[in-house]
């Protein structure tokens, strides 16, 4: 079976990323059919956190359409398994997922933890993708950001843009959200 149509979106924080991946994912399955998927990887840490989590589960059960949720906060490829070739699935967020995985346990953050970590996210949506009939994957832009000079923020932000080269290289479509608008950048408009 060949792997699902994968499409990648990104944006800054706040700029319409996740609202734009779900329109696309209801079109989607307006056009071909299929299970409405949410793969949620936010974690209610603090309260502005848990505001953000309540109001994207508040825009998906407004709609016409029913989306199953399943919350996984590290360890993705876990849930796998959950889908088969008619799901329309959205993974939201690479950037959360990967704080997730870099402070789920205590070990020494080392070029070997942070390789299996990498690993582990790159993994994870493979097998994901193997399962799927699309999957709409969306992250965090933070390259315009200043990069600290913190040894971990800088292997945070070193690591991201490696699964974002990986994911828009693998990608059928990828798209940068700047303010709410869309900006196609790579593959066929469909």
């Amino acid at each position: 079976m060949a792997p699902a149509s994968l499409i990648f979106i990104s944006g800054g924080v706040r700029s319409g990323k996740s609202s734009f991946a779900e329109e696309m994912a209801l079109k989607l399955v307006n056009e071909n059919g299929g299970q409405l998927n949410y793969l949620a990887t936010g974690v209610a840490s603090d309260p502005e956190m848990q505001d953000r989590i309540t109001k994207h589960q508040r825009d998906r059960e407004g709609g016409k359409f029913r989306w199953r949720t399943i919350e996984q906060s590290h360890n993705i490829g876990e849930s796998a398994n959950l889908f088969n070739n008619e799901d329309i699935i959205l993974l939201d967020c690479v950037t959360t997922l990967l704080n997730n995985e870099l402070f789920s346990s205590n070990q020494i953050r080392d070029e070997s933890f942070l390789a299996d970590v990498m690993k582990t996210i790159s993994t994870g949506i493979n097998n994901i993708r193997d399962r799927a009939k699309v999957l709409i994957v969306v992250s965090n832009e933070v390259f315009n950001e200043s990069i600290s000079e913190n040894g971990l923020v800088f292997s945070y932000a070193r690591i991201l843009g490696k699964i974002h080269q990986q994911l828009v290289k693998e990608a059928d479509q990828a798209f940068l959200v700047e303010a709410g608008i869309p900006i196609h950048m790579k593959g066929d408009r469909k």
